[in-house]
This record gives C-alpha cells, sequence and structure tokens, in this order.
C-alpha cells in the first residue's frame, strides 16, 4: 500500500508540472516573437479542437463494431452550428447548444 505522503507528493508534483507547462510559455512569449506564419498557423487550433470535441460527440462507441450515429447530438448541433455562424459569440453558441439538447431530450 502506498503511503499517504508518497500520494501527496505525486499530487503536488502533478500539480507543479501541470502548472508549469501552462505558464512557461507564456514567459517565454512576452520575451519573443512568433514569426506571422506560426501565429496563423496557431489560431487555427481552437476551430479544430472544437471540431474534434464536436466529432467525438456525435458518434457512440461500441467496442467490436462500428461507431453508431448519437442522433441526440446531431439535432442538437444544428441550431448550435446556426447561431455559431450567425453570432460568433461563444455565450451564444454555449446557450443555444443546451437548450437545444434539453428540448431535444425532452421532446424524445
Amino acid at each position: 500500500m502506498l503511503s499517504f505522503k508518497f500520494m501527496m507528493l505525486v499530487i503536488v508534483g502533478c500539480g507543479i508540472v501541470t502548472w508549469l507547462t501552462r505558464v512557461i510559455p507564456f514567459i517565454l512569449l512576452k520575451k519573443f516573437e512568433l514569426p506571422i506564419a506560426v501565429v496563423e498557423f496557431l489560431s487555427f487550433v481552437p476551430v479544430v479542437i472544437m471540431s474534434a470535441l464536436w466529432f467525438s460527440g456525435l458518434f457512440v462507441q461500441h467496442l467490436g463494431h462500428l461507431p453508431t450515429l448519437n442522433v441526440e447530438n446531431l439535432l442538437a448541433s444544428i441550431p448550435t452550428v446556426l447561431s455559431a455562424v450567425i453570432s460568433k459569440n461563444l455565450l451564444v453558441i454555449v446557450v443555444v447548444g443546451i437548450i437545444s439538447l434539453a428540448i431535444i431530450r425532452i421532446l424524445i
């Protein structure tokens, strides 16, 4: 059995490592300026992350079989994507997504 002291050291160590990996880029970017090409490339990162989250939510994994489509999430994503195109406001997108999924779950 692992000791309490060891477990606390592991938790604190993981916290420090996580914190450092998030803080060090900000410290370095204050001193250095990135080339325009790198900044333009990094501007696509949020879109890619949101797309990956969206696609992973659209499918349900079944071990040994092909994934199936999650119809609730697909139907809720239609008004959410429309609100994203129209408003380009993250708060509006999240609220529309939550409300549309809630309505679909009540109706189905």
